[in-house]
């Protein structure tokens, strides 16, 4: 029985890792697609939104109808995805010629509906397997979808430097075999029964619930808070603290996830207190995007973005505890998939609104001559003003973390 646990759970933790391989795969590629095949930066920023639209739509599925699916099926589906999607984004040069980035598209399509499906299915198999602490273990799950991150960036960069931008399908194709051993781990494996709403009006009882909608918004100010800075550090390390990219993406993009999985680690095996290392780490969040904004000196900047990294690393999969174990202990696949909507919300909104904000200011006269006094580029300018008002998310989820703190507390008391 414990073997058939311990596959189970490496089934999951390579799960999680080719999430990050689906979250963070396009974006290293950017420059590579626009140079090799002329797509522009809109076009290639619009496969990050259909990423994230796509697993925002899983997720609203299953919130409404998980009664409605083979869960065992879905889970064991949730990989297979992965690699179909992933061989479909390798060939786009090769299926279509005259449109590769039609291909790159469909291939986003579908591993991104792999990556909604593990969102709401992954965390529950983990949360319904015997454990002495349920939070610890949601945490060493989501621990290692952060080292995965740091793994996808430095090996992809590494791949791209050594063998050249025109040979990236290889890179997607390595990349893989990695859900593919997840696949095989799910072939025989046993999917523990989770609970689901019976019908659609038990979904409409829940949605009723004040509370549910309290954790919804902790996770999506936490989503937006995390997300944020991992998709903007990389860029604003370049721009505004006149780093060169390649060393941004390593002390950046990489440097967050190393700093996001060492905190989900920490907490794996030594964590307590939950509500207050949430709490805790949304007021050091705000604190560390208020640094990186005004800091006049670059590497107290680039730590600050790496160290949002730390700050934020539990927001996600400790709201997910909190909802789960504290508020709605037997709402099953139902919490995870209204939850994983919620957080999708902020990591899509929080770096959009970031270069909306940045856009309308640096490209607006009106504020080069504040940009000029302040011995700053229209783009410099524009950039620590979105980032700063990407550091309203945490700074407004601070009440909010409070109230939740004291409320468990006040519950565990009685």
């Amino acid at each position: 029985m414990e073997q058939k646990i311990k596959r189970l759970k490496l089934a999951c933790y390579t799960t999680n890792i080719s999430q990050s391989i689906v979250a963070n795969l396009s974006p290293v590629l950017f420059i590579s697609f626009h140079t090799l095949y002329g797509i522009s930066y809109t076009m290639l920023g619009m496969l990050v939104l259909i990423n994230f639209l796509t697993q925002l739509i899983t997720d609203l599925v299953f919130s409404f109808f998980s009664h409605k699916f083979n869960i065992p099926f879905a889970v064991k589906l949730t990989p297979v995805l992965t690699v179909m999607g992933l061989i479909i984004y390798s060939l786009a040069p090769l299926m279509f010629p005259n449109n590769v980035y039609l291909g790159l598209a469909l291939g986003t399509v579908v591993f991104s509906a792999s990556g909604g499906f593990a969102e709401v299915l992954i965390s529950p198999v983990i949360a319904a397997l015997p454990a002495k602490d349920p939070d610890r273990e949601m945490s060493k799950l989501h621990s290692v979808y952060a080292w995965g991150v740091v793994f996808v960036i430095l090996f992809s960069t590494l791949f791209i430097f050594t063998a050249g931008r025109t040979n990236w399908q290889y890179l997607a194709l390595f990349l893989a075999i990695i859900p593919l051993i997840s696949a095989i781990l799910f072939f025989k494996a046993e999917i523990p029964k989770m609970e689901t709403p019976q019908k659609l009006s038990g979904v409409f009882q829940q949605l009723k619930s004040k509370n549910l909608w309290l954790c919804v918004f902790a996770i999506f100010f936490g989503g937006a808070a995390e997300c944020t800075m991992a998709q903007w550090c990389s860029g604003y390390i370049e721009v505004c603290l006149g780093i060169p990219k390649l060393w941004g993406d390593i002390f950046g993009v990489a440097l967050f996830g190393a700093m996001l999985g060492f905190g989900r680690t920490i907490y794996a095996k030594y964590g307590r207190n939950l509500t207050k290392i949430l709490l805790l780490g949304i007021t050091a969040a705000a604190v560390c995007y208020v640094i990186a904004v005004v800091s006049p000196l670059p590497y107290i900047g680039l730590l600050a973005c790496a160290f949002t990294g730390f700050c934020t690393s539990m927001l996600w999969p400790g709201c997910l505890v909190v909802a789960s174990e504290h508020y709605f202990p037997k709402a099953g696949v139902f919490i995870f998939a209204i939850m994983a909507a919620g957080g999708d919300m902020g990591a899509s909104l929080g770096p959009q609104l970031v270069g909306t904000v940045t856009d309308a200011i640096s490209q607006n006269p009106a504020f080069l001559s504040i940009a000029n006094s302040l011995n700053l580029t229209a783009d410099q300018f524009g950039l620590r003003c979105g980032m700063l008002v990407g550091a309203l998310f945490p700074i407004i989820a601070i009440p909010l973390f409070l109230y939740i703190h004291k409320s468990i507390k006040r519950k565990q008391t009685h």
